[in-house]
C-alpha cells in the first residue's frame, strides 16, 4: 500500500522507541501515509496499524482524533483557522468568515477549483498572536486580518 521510500521512514520512527513498542510511531506512520497519499483512506490506517502490530481500529483512533489527518480528500492546500477560545477572543471567528466569504466555501468543505479546504481547529500554542491559520499543517499563521489572509492566498494561488 505505501511505497519503500515510506516503510523505510516508519521504520526509521518505530526505531526511534523500544523493542515491543511499535504502536508509538503511530503519529508519524500516520502522517507519512498520508504525505505519500495526500489523505488517509480507511485501507492506508489499517495497513499502518497492521504495521506497526495494533489494531486497526486504534490507528483509526488517533487518525479520527487529530484535526492533522486527511480522514478524505482535501484541496491542494489545507487552512486551518483556529477558533478556540483565545483566538475566537481576538479575531479568529472572523478570520473563519473573512475566508468563508472569500473563498466561497464552509469549514470542511474544498472549493470547487480544487485548491483549499477549509477546517475549524483547535488551539495551535500561539493564543498572543491570534488570530492564528495553521496551513497544510506544516505553517502556522499569525495575526491573520483580512489584508495578511489576502496575502497568503494570493501566495498560494
Amino acid at each position: 500500500m505505501l511505497s519503500t521510500e515510506s516503510l523505510q521512514k516508519i521504520d526509521r520512527e518505530i526505531a526511534k522507541y523500544p523493542p515491543g513498542q511499535r504502536q508509538s510511531a503511530v503519529m508519524a506512520a500516520l502522517a507519512i501515509a498520508q504525505e505519500e497519499l495526500g489523505w488517509l483512506p480507511s485501507e492506508a490506517i489499517e495497513f499502518v496499524g497492521n504495521y506497526l502490530e495494533m489494531t486497526p481500529i486504534a490507528a483509526y483512533e488517533v487518525a479520527n482524533f487529530y484535526n492533522m489527518y486527511n480522514l478524505k480528500p482535501v484541496g491542494k492546500h489545507k487552512l486551518t483557522v483556529c477558533t478556540n477560545l483565545p483566538c475566537m477572543l481576538s479575531g479568529g471567528v472572523d478570520a473563519a468568515e473573512y475566508l468563508k466569504s472569500k473563498l466561497g466555501i464552509e469549514f470542511n468543505e474544498t472549493t470547487p477549483d480544487g485548491k483549499f479546504t477549509l477546517k475549524e481547529g483547535e488551539c495551535m500554542g500561539a493564543c498572543g498572536d491570534a488570530p492564528v491559520m495553521l496551513v497544510d499543517n506544516h505553517r502556522m499563521c499569525c495575526c491573520m486580518q483580512p489584508e495578511q489572509i489576502d496575502k497568503l492566498l494570493s501566495e498560494l494561488e
